[in-house]
């Protein structure tokens, strides 16, 4: 049975709304309009354990909403959601003890207390034996570097310091189940590649299953195995991150380091320039078609070469090509 079961979810929200300005909230007062926006229509995927799924689209797409119903925060209008046979909303108490849940956005920690006592409060809401709690705790704080700001206020941390508090405490009751929304945003690029370290190891020690969504395309890079892509609400594909890279774009690029000024022109079949800037020059082309070692040894061949290098497209490349395919960037 997979760990995570969703078939054909559904969730629509009412928003109200209003004309601009003191007269149109005086009318509003009497004469209410509303809309109906539907964040998830008919989605459906499964995750097996110790799975690292990347779940991503564009603002509005539905990736929290997703994250909510499977967390039990919201209840689904509609299809099945199952996490390890138990149903997510009605079935809160003993669902939430399984899982752990990050978002970037917001703070499970007492923001006046020191970090050290909000982990105790929060063993003692999960009913976490004693010595198992200190046990994973200690482990927690080695492996995320928490030791000096066990003391401080979770309002003085750093936003850095606090994600990692806020990995940490997501963790102590040891759950099966992680789930990351968006738990890089702001960070800098040692913060990010913290986050990113633990929560490989996590998957890789201890087995811990792991959705994220995110959009930062590294933190898929290094992470995910698969990436589920949702626009307007629906599944718009979920496969493996190089079997994406296949079905958006096949070409690869050579990224050639002239000694002297590149010429003007290469008249190389198969290639098309994108990119030029001083002595670099950057082609593009099928290698289904154009076999990059013998397009490299004509180049070598014909002019002096410092440095030749070949590249796939980024992840980032990818899904925003992915996006422009579909028409699924938010408008």
């Amino acid at each position: 049975m997979p760990h995570i079961l969703v078939d054909r979810l559904v969730k629509s929200y009412r928003i109200a709304e209003r004309d601009p300005g003191l007269w149109g909230a005086a009318r509003g007062l009497f004469h209410r309009r509303h809309r109906i926006v539907h964040a998830l229509s008919s989605v459906s995927f499964s995750l097996e354990r110790g799975e690292v799924l990347g779940l991503v689209g564009p603002n509005g797409a539905g990736k929290s909403t997703t994250v909510k119903i499977l967390a039990g925060i919201l209840r689904p209008d509609g299809g099945r959601v199952e996490v390890d046979g138990r149903h997510p909303f009605d079935d809160r108490e003993r669902h939430v003890g399984r899982i752990g849940v990050v978002f970037g956005q917001r703070t499970q920690l007492w923001w006046d207390l020191p970090v050290g006592e909000g982990f105790d409060l929060l063993r003692d809401i999960y009913r976490v034996d004693p010595a198992r709690y200190r046990r994973t705790r200690d482990e927690l704080v080695a492996m995320l570097r928490l030791e000096r700001v066990l003391d401080q206020p979770v309002r003085q941390l750093s936003l850095g310091q606090r994600m990692r508090a806020e990995i940490a405490a997501a963790l102590l009751h040891d759950p099966d189940l992680l789930f990351l929304d968006e738990p890089t945003i702001g960070l800098d690029a040692p913060s990010k590649l913290a986050v990113r370290d633990f929560v490989r190891r996590a998957n890789r020690e201890r087995g811990t299953t792991v959705l994220l969504t995110t959009h930062d395309m590294h933190d898929i890079e290094a992470l995910a195995e698969r990436v589920l892509i949702i626009g307007h609400g629906r599944v718009l594909t979920d496969s493996p991150v190089d079997a994406l890279r296949q079905q958006v774009l096949a070409q690869r690029r050579l990224v050639i380091d002239f000694a002297h000024e590149p010429p003007g022109a290469l008249a190389l079949p198969g290639t098309k320039e994108v990119g030029r800037d001083g002595r670099t020059l950057v082609l593009e082309f099928d290698p289904a078609t154009t076999a990059a070692p013998a397009l490299i040894a004509h180049l070598v061949a014909a002019h002096p070469v410092e440095d030749v290098r070949l590249e796939g497209l980024s992840i980032e490349e990818v899904i925003s090509r992915f996006y422009a395919m579909h028409g699924a960037a938010e408008a």
